[in-house]
């Protein structure tokens, strides 16, 4: 009896280890289950200067987020305000992109200063290279950028680039230390031509707004709930034995 009650509770103790290690099993498919995210630049402001939208600060409104690759940034402004990217942090501190290398620099929306009735405009800006990116606006010979329509983010790997962003070179280089933060440094950038605006298209690049990608979980869960059951099957048959 002794040595039967012992096998028992040996076989609950080795369920037990084994629905745990599912449950842990669970929890990563689930975590790497996080779709792409849009963040829209200055919520409900848009994308302004201080003199146009006094209350806007873009560096404090993207310091509590994480930015990785393969996210989008909406940009909603108006046509006397240019949207421009940067690897660059000297063609940043300068407020002015005219001098700026074509592979470190993109302006993603122009601006028309002299235009009387300025037009609304929306920008989806893809995230596509890991380390330092920096964005303002060059207009009014940078007098935009220095009346606060700036902000810098450091881009991490995340996921890597989904299929629909990703270029015929997927060898251009990245910052040696793209977690460091090296603001000196400007690396090569290679721009695929066919990201106008996120897209969704298949589960494995789907885009959702600020929020997990729920779209992948059906094919995940069946996945790994059955290998749960599996394992929970195997658990209960050392139960009855």
């Amino acid at each position: 009896m002794m040595e039967q009650r012992n096998w028992r509770l040996g076989s609950l103790v080795f369920s037990s280890s084994l629905l745990c290690i599912s449950l842990l099993l669970l929890c990563f498919s689930v975590s790497a289950a996080q779709g792409y995210k849009n963040y829209t630049v200055g919520e409900s402001l848009g994308w302004y200067d201080t003199l146009q939208k006094p209350t806007v600060n873009y560096q404090k409104w993207a310091a509590d987020k994480d930015f990785s690759l393969g996210d989008f940034l909406i940009f909603n402004t108006d046509s006397n305000h240019s949207i421009v990217q940067t690897y660059n942090f000297t063609t940043y501190k300068r407020c002015d992109y005219n001098d700026a290398q074509d592979n470190d620099t993109i302006e993603w929306s122009a601006a028309d200063p002299s235009s009387t009735s300025p037009q609304p405009v929306t920008v989806a800006v893809p995230l596509v290279k890991q380390g330092m990116n920096y964005f303002f606006s060059g207009d009014y010979d940078g007098e935009q950028c220095k009346f606060g329509q700036h902000f810098k983010i450091n881009v991490t790997y995340g996921q890597g680039l989904p299929p629909s962003l990703k270029s015929p070179s997927e060898d251009a280089p990245a910052p040696a230390n793209p977690d460091s933060g090296d603001e000196e440094s400007a690396p090569d950038t290679t721009v695929p031509s066919n990201f106008n605006n996120p897209k969704e298209s298949s589960d494995d690049d789907k885009v959702e707004s600020g929020s997990v990608s729920l779209s992948v979980f059906p094919k995940l869960f069946r996945r790994e709930m059955n290998g749960l059951l599996l394992l929970l099957g195997v658990s209960l048959l050392f139960l009855i034995v």
